[in-house]
């Protein structure tokens, strides 16, 4: 699904909102999650699971294609752990 599709979803299963209304809804609770991840704060939503952002060491990777050793700089990445509900849920339904 795609943030389009999600929020043609909502807008279809709450009428009385304006499409426009429910794309401003979900923009908003997207830009949280991100502006709270770029101060390295935890998301989490009960049920789905937990946003984080964990910190990777600067270490000498390798080039693919030439095999050269090539510095690779510390960085952040996001990492997201799903939650009991969730994990459930697709474990139910195979």
């Amino acid at each position: 699904m795609i943030r389009s599709e999600l929020i043609q979803k909502i807008a279809e299963e709450n009428p009385h909102l304006y499409q426009r209304d429910v794309e401003r809804i979900v923009n908003t609770i997207f830009e949280e999650i991100i502006s709270a991840m770029a101060r390295g704060d935890r998301v989490e939503l009960r049920g789905f699971g937990a946003f984080s952002v964990k910190k990777r060491e600067a270490r000498i990777g390798r080039n693919p294609r030439t095999g050269e050793a090539v510095e690779v700089e510390e960085k952040y990445v996001p990492f997201f752990k799903t939650g009991k509900l969730l994990r459930e849920r697709l474990n139910d339904e195979k």
